[in-house]
């Protein structure tokens, strides 16, 4: 398995991921949209500003992750520290749009209420089935 080029296609083909957190001894998970910068090797988010996940972001950095598959068991997951962007979700509009082409009314309609995320990570367990399972390494 080429395992880099599998991480890459799957974080660009995955359009969620379920986050898990862990605050005052209970974990939490929920499902959000995502994309993969490459470049910047790390995954963005958003949120609204006013919920609990944020405040469990700024108890707890540390999070987990997997991709969410919609066939098949391939998958992407990983641990790593959440922070808030310096970036806003207009910043990141394109990218998101160009992954979930129905994000564009979720940014339209709530786009003043949401904001960016960052999950900044170093490996990252790449699975795409039960003989093909391999760690990548981001910091390579």
């Amino acid at each position: 398995m080429n395992t880099k080029r599998e991480f890459i296609r799957l974080m660009n083909t995955q359009t969620e991921i379920a986050l898990a957190t862990y605050v005052d001894s209970q974990p939490n998970v929920r499902i959000v949209n995502f994309y993969f910068d490459e470049a910047a090797k790390t995954i963005f988010f958003s949120t609204f500003g006013d919920n609990n996940k944020i405040r469990e972001f700024e108890s707890n950095s540390q999070v987990a992750f997997t991709t969410i598959p919609h066939g098949g068991n391939e998958h992407v997951r990983a641990k790593g520290r959440v922070q808030k962007s310096r970036r806003t979700v207009f910043d990141a509009a394109k990218y998101f749009i160009e992954k979930i082409p129905e994000y564009k009314d979720t940014i339209e309609q709530a786009g003043n209420y949401l904001v960016l995320y960052e999950i900044i990570f170093e490996s990252a367990v790449v699975t795409l089935d039960f003989n093909n399972i391999e760690t990548y390494d981001l910091t390579d």
